[in-house]
């Protein structure tokens, strides 16, 4: 079995009213140092054992069809042995 990550993040310049809202409390429990915050998404696939080749053709498919939005959101796919 392999252990596929896929994280999820919104495209630089798309407002991200979630990580503003956890930036805010931040501030508010104290810790200053933080600049800003952008908030996503991790998603954990187990998937049958194949060729990384085939691996990431297929993950590749399931981000542009329906693990992430396109057209706000960038995604990255680590292969995990």
């Amino acid at each position: 079995m392999i252990k596929v990550v896929v994280n999820i993040s919104l495209k630089f310049g798309v407002l991200d009213p979630q990580g503003k809202a956890v930036n805010h409390a931040l501030h508010t429990m104290g810790f200053d140092s933080i600049k800003s915050v952008r908030v996503g998404k991790q998603i954990v696939l187990d998937m049958q054992d194949d060729t990384d080749e085939n691996i990431l053709k297929n993950v590749t498919l399931m981000c542009e069809s329906l693990l992430a939005n396109t057209v706000i959101e960038d995604y990255t796919i680590e292969i995990v042995r």
